[in-house]
């Protein structure tokens, strides 16, 4: 394990619920993620993220935390939580969890002891109580949506109204508050002290509002909620305190900014490490956007001296194969999840393995979310009783929520819940039984034996660095990252030439042509 390890390395999203279930009630659990460390290992990863694990109601799929310094007990113990860390890492695995500070629980004890204490008292200055508007104080203080649909306010019995950006189970913390900023101090630093390698940073640009709380009618240019300069002390802090231990520890934010300029300001040296670059993951299958997208963020990171982070996938968007295989729009927006698109699954799965070549050789980091590397696509059918996500329920139906990309992964065997445990929390389709770990492992034209060789050749020859367009066809992408090593990937409807010894394609080349929406790592 060496310093610096973080700039180039391939890392793994494990949404526990959906990975692999220890205990046989349905749900994933540590126990059943520390029975396949040694799979996450084979594929050939530098890492593993962990979404939240912390104690739960689970109203946001354990984003409402209640304790930070404990673990859910429907996946396991805080000790068993150790002992996969010092696992992980006698496999050469690091560890990354994910810390949520915009918000918690509303069974966060604080929460609690700020409705038992009522208006004006110090428990309500940890969040954002107010009183409201109109006749009666009865409409909500300002005009703020929450991201799950409805207003981001919530009334209590007393009259007051709390803010909260996500579920009105989630209210968010007042980070003007002294006590908000040492609490989450200390928590950086329990976890680190319990070998965490990394932290990935929930809503990173959020926890800042401005304390006026105008409404959205009455500013123009900026977010009052996102994006604020105080935001920088935060993360300094943190950063001074990552830094105070051994071995690179890492902060790595998530943050929907327009601005890529303004994103890369948080990955200044005294800051975070990296953040996830979310414009290429919403890049539709255009070979010119995904050309400006790659030397925008190249551009905008080496300002700072940072490496990029590239995504295709995680447990809140649609999944590849399913967006690459529509006929229109193959991007992703949050306005509108396009579900119940028509969906072509052998051209999103012959796009979606040509977009892991291509991710995975450009320079910096990348990340794997669960199932990707198995080809799996987005669930759209499940029935609306068995749908979890808030934001189903919150938008009456409107939007689909985020169920689909988090049904549970196929492990073995020919039936539901193929080895994932004795069932499954969301309803996997029969067909999947070809698309398990057991079945793609003995097939070499799998998506699992491509992921697997791609990160055995990309750990031994890519990772960070620097880039230089080739001369290629409008619709083509070539690049080359060294001397010896090049990438082409073919967006284009007609083969094209290539020169050099393939190394590893996305497909067959046809009489030694590239396809369309095939990519190719060359030795030149």
């Amino acid at each position: 394990m060496t310093d610096s390890w973080w700039r180039g390395s391939a890392i793994y999203q494990v949404y526990i619920r959906s990975f692999a279930d220890g205990n046989g009630d349905g749900v994933g659990d540590l126990a059943g993620v520390r029975s396949r460390l040694p799979y996450l290992a084979e594929l050939g990863i530098d890492a593993i993220w962990f979404t939240p694990w912390y104690p739960s109601p689970m109203d946001d799929g354990g984003y409402d935390v209640a304790d930070f310094r404990d673990i859910d007990p429907a996946f396991g113990t805080l000790a068993e939580a150790e002992a996969l860390i010092t696992e992980a890492h006698e496999l050469g695995l690091r560890v990354i969890i994910d810390i949520v500070p915009n918000h918690c629980s509303d069974e966060h004890r604080w929460f609690q002891a700020a409705l038992a204490a009522g208006p004006g008292s110090p428990e309500r200055e940890r969040f954002w109580f107010r009183p409201g508007r109109g006749p009666g104080g009865s409409e909500p203080p300002n005009d703020w949506p929450s991201r799950f649909g409805g207003s981001a306010w919530t009334r209590v019995p007393d009259g007051e109204w709390y803010l909260h950006l996500y579920s009105s189970r989630q209210p968010d913390f007042n980070w003007d508050n002294p006590e908000i900023r040492a609490e989450f101090e200390d928590i950086l630093k329990f976890w680190f002290d319990r070998g965490v390698d990394g932290f990935r940073i929930d809503v990173a640009d959020g926890l800042v509002k401005d304390p006026s709380l105008p409404d959205l009618a009455a500013v123009e240019g900026f977010s009052p909620f996102s994006d604020l300069d105080g935001l920088h002390d935060i993360y300094r802090s943190w950063r001074k305190i990552a830094d105070s231990y051994a071995g690179e520890r890492v902060l790595v934010a998530e943050m929907w900014l327009p601005d890529m300029g303004r994103a890369a300001r948080y990955l200044r040296r005294d800051e975070l490490h990296s953040a996830f670059n979310f414009d290429f993951l919403v890049c539709p299958w255009d070979a010119s956007r995904f050309r400006d997208v790659i030397s925008r963020t190249l551009a905008a990171h080496q300002e700072v001296g940072a490496p990029a982070a590239w995504v295709l996938s995680n447990h809140d968007v649609t999944r590849p194969v399913t967006r690459y295989g529509r006929s229109g729009d193959t991007g992703f927006s949050f306005a509108d999840r396009l579900h119940g698109t028509p969906v072509d699954l052998e051209m999103g799965t012959r796009r979606s393995r040509a977009a892991a070549l291509l991710a995975m050789a450009l320079p910096g980091g990348v990340y794997v979310y669960e199932g990707e590397e198995l080809g799996l696509w987005e669930i759209e059918d499940i029935p609306d009783e068995l749908r979890q996500d808030p934001v189903f329920a919150r938008t009456k139906g409107a939007d689909p929520g985020r169920d689909g990309c988090r049904v549970p992964i196929p492990w073995s065997g020919s039936e539901p819940p193929f080895g994932f445990g004795e069932s499954s929390w969301l309803p996997q389709p029969a067909v999947w039984k070809d698309y398990t770990v057991e079945a793609e492992s003995e097939d070499p034209g799998s998506m699992l034996s491509l992921y697997r060789a791609a990160l055995r050749l990309r750990s031994a020859e890519l990772g960070d660095g620097s880039m230089e367009w080739l001369p290629s066809e409008p619709d083509v992408l070539a690049f080359r990252r060294s001397a010896e090593f090049s990438c082409v990937v073919n967006l284009s409807g007609a083969p094209v030439d290539i020169t050099g010894e393939v190394l590893l394609a996305s497909g067959p080349l046809v009489d030694g042509r590239l396809p369309a929406d095939t990519a190719v790592w060359l030795r030149t």
